[in-house]
């Protein structure tokens, strides 16, 4: 399919910037927020069970509220998007930036003082949205909030290219090399500005957030677009 076929909430470009945000996330929760990454919830899972394995059962159920907040998350984004769209008129994927957004504000004035548990939990919730609602860039299914799938289907392509000469596979490699250094590079720059401006670093990510929504609201102009489902849904 050619690239004006697609969805605006399916282009390349936009899931490049996603995870980009995603990787600022995750320094910025590594960073000042508890050394932990809330994009996704294996490491939250695996400390549960050795909290528990160990003993120390109250610690072990704190982390039924992260993987909770995680998995309301997928339930909200699984049920939200037709009624948004027939109620507000604009498709969920533009409603979900905007929630971002506003997310965004306002972790930037959580105080340094207040307990990191609001912010894990927060950006927990909002990562299993992104997640979940942002699936196939241009027909190749992509995670934007975490890089373990880009690193493994980039040794599948580099085993094909050992294998033989069939080069149908390299769009969609450096599809996913993209993917990973845009993450890296969200982490990167993410971790350089909380070490410079604290909390509030989480105020840059708007950028990218509202050239994304511009351009969700200018596609929920044309209505003829409200009622098609993106691929992978």
């Amino acid at each position: 399919m050619k690239s004006e076929e697609y969805l605006m909430c399916e282009k390349n470009w936009v899931f490049y910037t996603l995870i980009l945000i995603s990787g600022y996330y995750g320094a910025f929760t590594y960073v000042l927020r508890g050394n932990v990454f809330c994009n996704a919830q294996t490491g939250n899972v695996v400390l549960m069970g050795m909290a528990l394995g160990s003993g120390n059962i109250r610690h072990g159920l704190y982390y039924l509220i992260p993987i909770g907040a995680y998995m309301l998350g997928s339930v909200v984004s699984e049920l939200l998007p037709n009624p948004v769209k027939h109620i507000l008129l604009i498709r969920w994927d533009t409603v979900l930036i905007l929630i971002e957004m506003i997310v965004v504000f306002c972790l930037g004035f959580v105080p340094e003082s207040a307990p990191v548990q609001i912010s894990q939990v927060t950006i927990n919730f909002v990562a299993s949205m992104q997640y979940n609602t942002f699936r196939q860039a241009q027909g190749t299914p992509m995670a934007t909030t975490f890089a373990t799938n880009h690193i493994r289907q980039i040794g599948i392509g580099i085993a094909k290219e050992i294998k033989g000469k069939d080069t149908t596979h390299r769009k969609k490699l450096f599809k996913h090399i993209r993917m990973l250094l845009c993450f890296l590079s969200g982490a990167t720059i993410g971790t350089v500005l909380c070490h410079l401006f604290l909390g509030r670093a989480i105020w840059v990510t708007l950028i990218p957030l509202g050239i994304l929504l511009s351009q969700f609201i200018k596609e929920d102009v044309h209505m003829e677009s409200l009622e098609q489902v993106p691929h992978g849904h």
